[in-house]
């Protein structure tokens, strides 16, 4: 099976060996185009068929391939479109009651996934209240300090453990099961028996109109009474593959930040979607994630302001010898340690904390800036509603790079035009502040102890915009800054500067 997936990929069509075996592939050979076409279904293995079997005799399973209508006139809505397609058209051949929804590129990595799953479904006192089960999204191809902060091991082993108390987490959109009743919009109640033949085919399967539309689909099952479970077992349920590169990465956190605020400003704001439907609790977590994107505004000020008034000789702390100063640094140092051992707890390294402190960074100044003003045209009439596939395959130089933990700035992008230019700007601020320190030696603990937290928080983020500045200036392979990103941030960085100062 794997050297079929992999003859297949490689020709980019498939081989005709196999077209000869199954009827079904032929009609492909008189379709124009993969987004113009019928509907195209072949069962690939009966699991009626006595001879279905693996090469230790064990019957297989039904295995169906579809490739749902496409008109260039209508929409096909992305993934929710092709999930409700096979929901539909499984009801028609299995109508198993459980089903298992899993990305394209994860795969199962525990064969006791099934059997934990049913064993909650099939619980005696608590089994029948559960709509779907949901395992975290892991990835194998992390690297041993995830340079790109992939994994969100503090949010998946601890975070969303808070969801379990409060009516279970959201579904994730992958490794997920679900009760085909509750993706069929059936309200939970006790001792109640589905009759399909009632079902309306309408309103089955997961929502349309946002690109998270697994987080509104799970919402909508547990606004409908049902509950949820995380189940995170010590080995891996299911595995897949994390974006190799940075703009791959910022690009799949700018679809889900943007898609988050929408939801917060459409009718599935969970503060009124889910009002006496789902708990307080429940609706305030979700709420928490909806508004990812507007933290943007809080960062840039963190990022700019202190620098920019450090260059004008504004002060915007305490100073270092007022005891007002305390509150700051213990706050600080505080929060960070204690992110610190969490990330640790979670089976990180410091290596890895300090690249997930970067991530946080990159994500919020770029990801959720562009996710929150798109939000806002969108709502004001001057944007369409688009749905960005995260691309997860790279030739081998990216792939290398990703292995050595070298970030991967190689493309053209305003995503990094932004980083590279607030990079420059605490470089130039930071610069700016030790000239002043420096010239004059009377003045120089005056301007430590008026501007030492300015000046530290300008080096925190010099030191954490490293990797940038070796990509701009140091690095020689194909992964460096473009030159023209450099130009751009460099004349945009000492406007700013110039301005502030005059």
């Amino acid at each position: 099976m794997k050297m079929r997936i992999e003859t297949t990929t490689k020709l980019n069509q498939i081989p005709e060996y196999i077209q000869k075996q199954h009827k079904g592939f032929r009609e492909w050979d008189f379709v124009s185009s993969k987004h113009d076409h019928q509907t195209i279904l072949q069962i690939l293995i009966d699991g009626r068929d006595t001879n279905a079997v693996d090469i230790e005799g064990n019957p297989l399973p039904t295995l169906v391939y579809l490739a749902r209508e496409k008109r260039p006139q209508y929409h096909h809505h992305f993934k929710a479109g092709s999930m409700n397609a096979l929901i539909r058209v499984s009801s028609k051949i299995t109508n198993a009651p459980i089903i298992l929804n899993v990305d394209c590129d994860m795969y199962s990595n525990n064969s006791k996934t099934i059997k934990s799953s049913l064993c909650i479904f099939m619980d005696e006192e608590k089994g029948d209240e559960i709509g779907y089960v949901q395992f975290p999204q892991c990835f194998y191809n992390l690297t041993k300090n995830e340079i790109y902060g992939s994994s969100l091991r503090v949010l998946l082993q601890l975070e969303v453990l808070g969801f379990d108390a409060n009516g279970g987490p959201s579904y994730m959109g992958s490794g997920c099961f679900h009760r085909r009743e509750t993706l069929c919009g059936k309200k939970y109640e006790k001792n109640y028996k589905v009759d399909w033949k009632k079902i309306n085919y309408k309103k089955m399967g997961l929502k349309y109109g946002t690109p998270v539309e697994d987080v509104v689909t799970g919402m909508s099952i547990q606004r409908n009474g049902w509950k949820s479970i995380y189940l995170n077992p010590e080995r891996e349920g299911f595995l897949g593959v994390a974006p190799i590169t940075l703009l791959q990465n910022l690009v799949q956190h700018k679809r889900w930040a943007e898609g988050e605020l929408q939801l917060f400003f459409s009718r599935y704001c969970p503060l009124l979607y889910g009002h006496r439907k789902i708990p307080l609790k429940l609706q305030l977590i979700y709420s928490t994630y909806k508004l990812w994107a507007a933290n943007c505004l809080a960062t840039w000020y963190i990022v700019v302001v202190p620098c920019l008034c450090l260059l004008k000789g504004i002060s915007l702390f305490p100073k270092i010898s007022s005891p007002w100063v305390l509150p700051f640094v213990y706050v600080t140092f505080v929060h960070r340690a204690y992110s610190l051992a969490e990330f640790l707890w979670c089976g990180g390294t410091f290596r890895g904390w300090c690249n997930d402190q970067r991530i946080w960074l990159f994500k919020r100044t770029t990801s959720y800036l562009f996710a929150f003003f798109e939000t806002i045209l969108k709502l004001l009439g001057h944007s369409q509603l688009n749905f960005v596939v995260t691309a997860k395959v790279a030739d081998e130089d990216v792939s290398k790079r990703y292995d050595q933990e070298l970030i991967e700035f190689g493309a053209a992008s305003p995503m990094f035009d932004i980083l590279a230019t607030l990079a420059m700007l605490n470089l130039f601020g930071s610069l700016g502040a030790s000239k002043k320190a420096t010239m004059d030696a009377d003045q120089d603990s005056k301007v430590l102890d008026q501007f030492g937290l300015q000046i530290l928080l300008c080096l925190v983020l010099v030191t954490i915009n490293l990797p940038v500045y070796q990509a701009l200036f140091f690095r020689k392979d194909n992964g460096k800054m473009p030159t023209s990103v450099m130009y751009k941030s460099i004349v945009f960085a000492l406007l700013a500067c110039m301005l502030a100062m005059y």
